[in-house]
This record gives structure tokens, sequence and C-alpha cells, in this order.
């Protein structure tokens, strides 16, 4: 029994040996529909960012801009409506 697990072993393991001997690498060139596929997720980052950009510079317009004073005024009167 044991002799008949060890042969089976060696012979896996000798078939296996011979994968590693492969080249395997395929010195080809890319196909067109890789660049398609590269380029269409270039375009969708540069799609994306253009309007994140423009609500940053929109964000800190907001919080360094003072207040108009027809705002502020109103804030600072109390109702007398209650």
């Amino acid at each position: 029994m044991k002799s008949t697990v060890k042969n089976a072993l060696l012979v896996f393991i000798g078939s296996v040996s011979t994968a590693f001997a492969a080249d395997g690498v395929e010195k080809g060139e890319n196909s067109l529909l890789l660049f398609l596929f590269l380029g269409f997720g270039a375009l969708i980052i540069v799609f994306q960012t253009i309007p994140g950009i423009l609500l940053f510079f929109s964000m800190l317009k907001g919080l360094f801009m003072s207040a108009p004073k027809e705002t502020a005024l109103a804030a600072e009167k109390p109702d007398k409506t209650s």
C-alpha cells in the first residue's frame, strides 16, 4: 500500500514538473480592445474628476466669501410674527 501511494505521488510530481519548464509567455501585440477598454476607463476618470474639482472650488468659494449684507441683516433681526 505504501509503495502504491509513493509511486502515485512520484508520477504526479513528475508530470507537474514539466509545467515549470514551459515559457508560458506569449510575445504578441496587445489588441485594439485592450486599448479601447483602457481609454474608456481613463475617460470615466476624467469626466468624474472635472465636476469634482468644480464642486471643490465652489465649496472653498462658499466658505471663504463673506455673506451678502441682506442675509446678514435678516439673520440679526428677530422675527416679529411670534
